[in-house]
């Protein structure tokens, strides 16, 4: 079966991290499907190898890699690597994250700490280890995966919050160095999306409901077009946003929640 939304990304080497699950996973599958040979990099060895079944008959290639990103020595080694052994990088999605929740004055210094470390530190070393190798070739395309939290207050989630509020500040400034070298650096901000982090959150059966309706007592809004995002609705973003029909888009921030923080 063909698929021509975007041929060009045919053969192109993609670096997804995060990929073992949620919208990492969502990103590698859809970008297998235009026939990328993506490399899945995450912490989860399991989850990588359960995505290389899934996708073992999938129109383009993948390679898995066990990798810790706040270990910028082995992102730089692991990136020269693929270099070598794969082919040069033309696309690199920054999906790794994690959610550490509790109000400010009991926040520990680990949980800030690690919080800071995974969001911010690892896009910091995947995206500069990978830049430096875009920007001899004059090409590139990078998209972050923010979150719409960056933007508006959420309640217990100040770590997570200022966490992706430095990667996509990360990413605008990446964008604006790297755009005389052709390369492009965009963000994309989910809302609520259908992963297991999200469930986390949903104490029984009626946490999606509660999700879309919204909640006074924490100032939380609900979500206009009555949904939660699935990992695809996301994945479908970055992919435009790493296409060339996206040529003209850098230093954008995409928005993609249902509405539920009014484009704020």
């Amino acid at each position: 079966m063909q698929f021509s939304e975007y041929p060009e990304l045919k053969n192109q080497v993609a670096l997804v991290t995060g990929a073992a699950q949620g919208i990492g996973a969502a990103v590698a599958q859809e970008l297998c499907r235009h026939g990328a040979h993506v490399v899945a990099l995450d912490v989860q060895s399991a989850g990588l190898q359960a995505l290389q079944q899934r996708l073992e008959t999938s129109a383009g290639q993948l390679s898995t890699y066990t990798i810790d990103v706040r270990k910028a020595q082995a992102v730089e080694t692991l990136v020269d690597a693929i270099e070598k052994q794969t082919g040069p990088i033309g696309l690199l999605v920054n999906v790794a994250g994690i959610l550490r929740m509790a109000p400010v004055v009991e926040l520990s210094d680990e949980d800030w700490a690690t919080s800071l470390d995974v969001n911010a530190t690892g896009v910091f070393n995947l995206t500069r280890a990978v830049a430096r190798r875009m920007v001899p070739r004059q090409a590139g395309s990078i998209v972050t995966v923010g979150s719409n939290a960056a933007g508006v207050p959420r309640m217990q989630m100040a770590a997570y919050a200022a966490s992706k509020a430095a990667a996509t500040a990360f990413t605008m400034c990446l964008g604006l160095e790297l755009a005389q070298h052709k390369i492009r650096c965009n963000v994309v901000s989910p809302g609520s999306t259908d992963t297991a982090m999200q469930r986390t959150l949903w104490h029984d059966e009626t946490g999606p409901q509660r999700v879309i309706a919204g909640s006074l007592e924490t100032f939380r809004l609900g979500i206009p077009l009555g949904r939660i995002a699935e990992p695809a609705d996301i994945a479908n973003a970055v992919v435009f946003l790493l296409s060339e029909r996206a040529r003209h888009i850098t230093m954008h921030d995409l928005r993609i929640d249902g509405g539920a923080t009014l484009g704020a």
